[in-house]
């Protein structure tokens, strides 16, 4: 079975979201790396040298290739990373090798045997 990895970076008051809309659109779990910081084309602004921008979520989704677009588009609607300037981007890797997805290729396995 082939892996992808999608790396996000989103606002953390949309973390559970995005979290949640991504499992139902097929991913099976996911890290998340809690209280980074970004800057984009413009620098935030701040308050007597204190920034005033929100922290961010890194959120690491190892998933089958197959589903990592569908999954990936999600994650843009959900976190409206195009309609929100600042609001986090997402990429799209490929993983040459993965361990410890043994469960994860057994509960995807058990879904398509489902579905058919």
């Amino acid at each position: 079975m082939k892996f992808k990895m999608i790396v996000a970076f989103v606002d953390d008051h949309k973390t559970a979201k995005v979290l949640d809309a991504a499992r139902a659109a097929g991913a099976t779990g996911a890290t998340v790396i809690n209280n980074a910081r970004g800057e984009g084309v413009s620098r935030k602004k701040t308050f007597f040298g204190l920034s005033l921008e929100s922290q961010a979520d890194v959120l690491l989704f190892v998933v089958e290739s197959h589903r990592a677009k569908s999954i990936l588009n999600t994650i843009s609607k959900v976190a409206a990373f195009d309609e929100e300037e600042g609001s986090g981007i997402a990429v799209l890797l490929d993983v040459e090798e993965a361990v410890g997805v043994a469960h994860q290729i057994q509960a995807l396995t058990h879904k398509v045997d489902i579905d058919t």
